[in-house]
């Protein structure tokens, strides 16, 4: 059958329920009407007692899905519509949690580009599968956000300072590091793809039907960063990571990492950085829930700012690659301007935080 809007489309197959976000054009990239489609197919497919397994994938072999069709929230920022834009995360954050807290398999089967709201619709399901390699990545400090999603809650629980560093830098992952970090469970061969979907139609669980096509996603670079990485990115605030990896630049064995890192953060909006800084470090005693309602605080006040729209300008309307933040320094965002952020609620923002 196919879904209320044709940007995703859902099925049965079977004893699996299978999901296509269907806009390969833009790269699958949700809009709202895909956000409340996939909600209230899995409400069904949850209670449905021929519905073992849910799979997702996306349209095309660019994508998975490159994230939330920002370039619609900025048109409704620019023209001061701030509670219609912070619907879309009003309904997104909640499928994150449906997801997260789905009742059977959940089985990401993911090819491409999975950044921003495609690691929302995939990362929290029981099985992440890439299908060969991905570009993994929560690039949104570069945008003037921050990591949502969901990655207050999984990107402290990644391996010590990974959350960070990936928080910080924007760092895409290939198939190989994202397996051996766990943001992956399964690599299978692209070509696999039929193969599981009929194993999943038929009744058998993931898990097996996974094991049996798995394979060798290669060597994973970033094992070997995982102690510089926990040493350079525990650190008290985003200052003095950047004084870290300036001090470790000259250095033969880690200059190279040392300098892209400090180059890439040193792109980002200061005040995106604080935030994430501080989510990252608060997300780590939050549960689920509690991670979801903090980002809703913070997109909330970030929907009502500057550099949000500004970010979208510089990389999606203008395309110049050149944002001016507000404030432009990290110097310039206070300790007091990030605590706002995560403040409790004003009534507007009620619903949900």
């Amino acid at each position: 059958m196919t879904g209320p809007v044709s940007d995703i489309l859902f099925e049965r197959r079977g004893k699996l329920g299978l999901v296509k976000l269907n806009r390969p054009r833009a790269l699958n990239t949700l809009t709202l009407d895909m956000v409340r489609a996939l909600d209230a197919q899995l409400r069904v497919w949850a209670t449905d007692p021929g519905i073992a397994t849910v799979a997702i994938a996306g349209e095309g072999t660019r994508a998975f899905c490159a994230g939330g069709d920002i370039r619609a929230l900025y048109d409704l920022g620019v023209a001061g519509k701030y509670d219609e834009a912070l619907q879309f995360w009003r309904e997104e954050y909640p499928l994150n949690t449906r997801i997260k807290e789905f009742p059977k398999p959940y089985v990401a089967l993911l090819r491409g580009i999975v950044m921003g709201g495609g690691v929302g619709v995939s990362v929290h399901g029981s099985h992440r599968v890439a299908l060969g390699d991905i570009a993994f990545a929560m690039p949104e400090v570069g945008i003037g956000f921050f990591p949502d999603v969901g990655a207050t809650y999984f990107l402290p629980r990644l391996p010590p300072g990974v959350g960070l560093w990936l928080a910080l830098t924007g760092r895409q992952l290939g198939a190989a590091d994202a397996l051996a970090l766990g943001i992956l469970t399964h690599h299978v061969p692209a070509e696999r793809f039929d193969a599981i979907i009929a194993m999943l139609a038929d009744g058998t669980h993931p898990d097996k039907a996974l094991t049996a096509f798995r394979s060798d996603p290669g060597h994973a670079a970033v094992r070997d960063l995982q102690q510089p990485i926990a040493r350079l990115f525990s650190r008290a605030d985003v200052e003095d990571v950047l004084a870290a990896l300036d001090a470790e630049a000259g250095r033969p064995a880690l200059g190279a990492f040392a300098r892209e890192a400090a180059e890439q953060i040193r792109l980002k909006s200061p005040t995106s950085l604080k935030i994430a800084f501080a989510q990252v470090r608060q997300g780590r005693s939050l549960d689920f829930r509690a991670a979801m309602r903090t980002e809703f605080r913070i997109a909330a006040r970030i929907v009502r700012g500057h550099d949000l729209y500004e970010g979208i300008r510089a990389v999606v309307v203008d395309k110049d690659n050149a944002p001016r933040w507000h404030p432009a320094t990290l110097a310039g965002v206070s300790e007091a301007d990030v605590a706002a952020y995560f403040a409790p609620p004003a009534t507007a923002e009620r619903a949900q935080a």
